[in-house]
This record gives C-alpha cells, sequence and structure tokens, in this order.
C-alpha cells in the first residue's frame, strides 16, 4: 500500500508540510447512519471534552484570553482526496470441492487429516466409526437370507397353484364328466329295461300269468329309473355349470394370491439386498479418500460455536462439510461492511488487499443484499459480506489474513480542509481564518470526507489559512459550541419532560 500523504500543516513560524494526495481510510466500526453528517460526530467529541475544560476554569478571563500567535494553522491546498473503508479478512477459495459425510444419521470421527495437508488421490483423509454399521450388516444378511427363504417357498405354491388348475382342467374334470356321462347312459339303460319289463308285465297280467301286485312292482321300478336318470341328469349339469366353475374360481384365484406373493417376496428381498448394499457401502464410505491430488482445510466453524466442526471425536451428520480442497487460481476474500456506508460500495469498485508478504489490486465482485447474522459473537454489530476476487498470485492460501482497502470514492483536484479546522453548530459549519485584519469566521459548504479531511465547496478558498482546533484559541468557537450545547441538553430535557408527563 502506498504511503498516505499528510496535509498541508503550517504552524506559526511559517513551516509547511507538501502535501499532493490525502488518503485517510474510514474505519468500520464506529460509523454514524448519515454519511452526510458523520464527521460532525467526530468534532462532537472534541466539543465535549472543551465544555468540561471549561467548566472548570476558575479564572473568568480564561475564556477571552487574547490570540498569542501560537495556534497550529493549516494553509488551504487543492489535491487529490480518497475515500476508503479498511476491514480484516481472510482468504478463502470461490471454487471449494467439498468433502461431505455420506453415511446416514450421526458417526463419530475417530481420525482426521491435519489441515493444510497436501495429498495425492487414494490418501485417507477422515475415517468414522464403524461398529453400529457392522450391527446394521450383519443384521441386514440376516434379513436378506430370510427374504429369499421365504420367496422360495412361495414360488413353491405358485407352482403348485398352477399345476393344480392344469390338473383339474386336464384330468380331473374330464374323469368326473366321463364318470356323470357314463351314469346317465346307465340310468338310460336302466330306464329302458324298466319300460319293456311293465310293458310286458301288463301283458302277461292280461293273459292271467302274473298277480297285480307284480304289475305294480314292475310300475314302480319304472319311476324308479326315471328318477334316477333326472338326478344323474342333474349331477352332470351341475358339474358344468356350477361346480366347475366355482373350482376354477378358487384355484386360479389361489394361483393369483401365490403370484402376488411372489412379487411381494421378491420386493422385499430386493429392498432387504439393497439394505444390504447399502449398509456395505456406507461401511466403505466410514474411510473417507481424496479423489484428487490438491490442499485439504477444514471449513471454516461459525463464529458462535466453541468447538470446530471436524475433529476427533467429534459427531458428524450425513451430508455435513468435512473438509475442503480448495482451487487455489480462483481465490477471494470476504470482509463484512458495516451497515452505515454499505450503500456506498459497490461491485466494480476498486480494493487494495495487503497481505503480509504482498500487495494486490483488485475490485469488489459481491456485495450481499442481506447482512450477515448478528449476536453477542459480533457484539450485535450489523455487516454485510463483501467478496473481492483476487487476481492469480503466488503463495496464496486459504485462511492467510488480510487487509482490505475498498477505494469508496476518489475526488481529484478538490479544494479540502482539515476536520479539527471546523467546528459543527446549528447554525452551520464554521471554520476561522487568519487574515491581515484579524481571525475572522466563515461559513462552510462541505462535501465527501474522509477521517481528516473535507472537500470543500464554498466558505474558504486556496491559500487561506485557517486555525486548527478553534475551540483551543477562539473565544467565539468556544461560544458557538456552548450554545449549541444548551441547546441540544434544552431539548433532551423537554424530551425527558415530555415522556414523563405521558407515562403519568
Amino acid at each position: 500500500m502506498s504511503t498516505d500523504i499528510l496535509p498541508e500543516i503550517q504552524t506559526s513560524a511559517g513551516q509547511q508540510t507538501p502535501a499532493q494526495e490525502q488518503r485517510v481510510p474510514l474505519r468500520n466500526d464506529a460509523k454514524p447512519a448519515s454519511h452526510s453528517n458523520w464527521w460532525k460526530f467526530c468534532l462532537l467529541l472534541v466539543v465535549c471534552a472543551a465544555v468540561v475544560t471549561s467548566a472548570v476554569v476558575l479564572s473568568p478571563g480564561f475564556l477571552s484570553t487574547p490570540d498569542t500567535g501560537s495556534e497550529l494553522t493549516h494553509t488551504i491546498t487543492r489535491g487529490d482526496l480518497i475515500v476508503s473503508v479498511i476491514e480484516q479478512g481472510t482468504l478463502e477459495s470461490s471454487n471449494n470441492t467439498e468433502i461431505l459425510c455420506k453415511v446416514r444419521g450421526f458417526s463419530t470421527v475417530t481420525w482426521v487429516i491435519e489441515g493444510g495437508t497436501t495429498v495425492e488421490p487414494g490418501d485417507e483423509l477422515v475415517r468414522l466409526d464403524t461398529k453400529l454399521i457392522e450391527e446394521q450388516l450383519s443384521l441386514t444378511r440376516t434379513n436378506t437370507f430370510e427374504a429369499k427363504s421365504m420367496l422360495e417357498r412361495t414360488r413353491a405354491d405358485a407352482e403348485k397353484a398352477a399345476i393344480a388348475i392344469d390338473a383339474y382342467v386336464k384330468g380331473r374334470y374330464p374323469s368326473e364328466l366321463q364318470d356323470r356321462e357314463q351314469q346317465i347312459e346307465v340310468a338310460e339303460r336302466n330306464l329302458q329295461v324298466a319300460g319293456k319289463m311293465q310293458a310286458y308285465s301288463n301283458t302277461l297280467f292280461q293273459q292271467g300269468y302274473v298277480t297285480e301286485l307284480e304289475v305294480e312292482a314292475n310300475a314302480y321300478s319304472l319311476e324308479q329309473a326315471k328318477l334316477e336318470l333326472e338326478v344323474r341328469q342333474t349331477q352332470l349339469k351341475v358339474l358344468k355349470d356350477y361346480t366347475r366353475k366355482m373350482r376354477m374360481e378358487t384355484m386360479q384365484g389361489n394361483l393369483k394370491a401365490t403370484t402376488t406373493k411372489v412379487q411381494s417376496d421378491e420386493a422385499a428381498l430386493r429392498m432387504e439386498e439393497s439394505r444390504k448394499t447399502r449398509v456395505m457401502q456406507e461401511l466403505k464410505d466410514c474411510v473417507i479418500t481424496a479423489e484428487r491430488s490438491g490442499l485439504v482445510i477444514y471449513p471454516t466453524a461459525e463464529a458462535w460455536k466453541d468447538a470446530p466442526d471436524i475433529a476427533q471425536g467429534v459427531t458428524v451428520r450425513k451430508d455435513q462439510v468435512l473438509l475442503l480442497m480448495p482451487d487455489l487460481s480462483k481465490m477471494q476474500v470476504k470482509v463484512g461492511i458495516h451497515e452505515s456506508i454499505i450503500d456506498r460500495v459497490k461491485p466494480g469498485l476498486m480494493a487494495r488487499i495487503t497481505m503480509p508478504d504482498q500487495t494486490l489490486e483488485a475490485k469488489v465482485t459481491k456485495v450481499a443484499s442481506v447482512t450477515r447474522p448478528a449476536g453477542w459473537w459480533t457484539g450485535n454489530v450489523v455487516k454485510y459480506d463483501t467478496i473481492i476476487e483476487l487476481p492469480s498470485a503466488e503463495r496464496l492460501k486459504p485462511g492467510m489474513s488480510a487487509e482490505v482497502e475498498v477505494i469508496m470514492a476518489r475526488h481529484e483536484d478538490v479544494v479540502t480542509i482539515p476536520i479539527a479546522a471546523i467546528v459543527a453548530t446549528d447554525e452551520g459549519d464554521f471554520c476561522w481564518v487568519r487574515t491581515t485584519d484579524g481571525t475572522k469566521r466563515r461559513v462552510l459548504k462541505l462535501g465527501d470526507t474522509n477521517d481528516v479531511s473535507i472537500v470543500v465547496t464554498g466558505g474558504v478558498k486556496e491559500g487561506d489559512e485557517v486555525i486548527l482546533n478553534p475551540l483551543a484559541h477562539i473565544k467565539e468557537a468556544q461560544d458557538e459550541t456552548l450554545k449549541t450545547n444548551d441547546s441540544m441538553l434544552n431539548d433532551r430535557l423537554d424530551a425527558t419532560v415530555a415522556a414523563k408527563s405521558g407515562s403519568e
């Protein structure tokens, strides 16, 4: 970083120090809400000190001490003014290969490689505890064997159901059908014989060879033969129309049920095999190795955490980032910019990054639109993450500390005045200029500023000699400040009284 050039300071003896460019970075931890008035906050501290000093002065003529000519002065000049903000940050890669935990649930780290180690493909990075996974593997193997046994039994039942259908359709049913048809043929022949016997007995009865009882017996035999034939015909009809359908539905239902059970058991077996395969893979994943060569670093833990995210004995979860392998050719630095000046920080602004052994020029590439979480670990300070991508350079490694100076504005060939020469009051901003007729007050019109100087657009001109720290030497400055302080105290008192009256 180039050396800051101080403004010209002229003492009463007339000594001067030349100045061409003023670069005094704004500090990011003490900013008022409005940029146009932030420097007044600094002056207020000086004002308060002067008021306290005046309160303890015993001599009534202390404030009216005449100008002795010993006060410091500054000659107004024209030059460059740079407004910047400085923050501390650390280097990181914008392209990190994440080493994730692939084991489900929570696992305990039994060993982890040291951060900052350069590894080759296949080198071990992390080892996780395997006791629970080994138990799961044993259980899944047992469940897989049981699922295979159940599947084979169900497949056998399905084959039996299919064979039962073929046996009935091709064997049992034709046999029963043939048997019923034969029984009908026998019943028909019996009916014919009974009919002939009835006719023959009637003839013999008319000739007087048989009795009437024999005729009635033959008639009864004929009726019995008819009933027998009807029974056999009914049995054949029931076999064809009902028994066959009922048995076919039952056997086909059994076949469908066992077929579905086969599919269910096959799915159960696939699930158990998948579980076994997954557990076996997780057992392998308990030893994490490098897929490529490079540098291995630990991920940055959150500010509110008391312990690192990865260490021996730490419990980790699935998909947690265990390690990072950064791409050293794509480095960046992330800093937090205070909310009071974040509106002035835009992508494209120049930034100067100073590291222990080198300084780089870069540009702001991204400004967060949402503030980072604030809490006790940040002192409740609200900041926005700002990223500056670094050009390719040697010896850049993640975790290196860096001082980042973001150039928010550059004013060239402007008239500036030191902040120490200004007194801010309710009536305006003033300075006191030494002239041939004595010290004169000037009303100022001010512009942009840094912690030391302010661009002045009216009230003084190049070559004017202004008094530094006028509160210590100019009674008029002290009177103006006292009036401002009295006004502030009265306003505060009125507000307190109003608040108290409202509460009552």
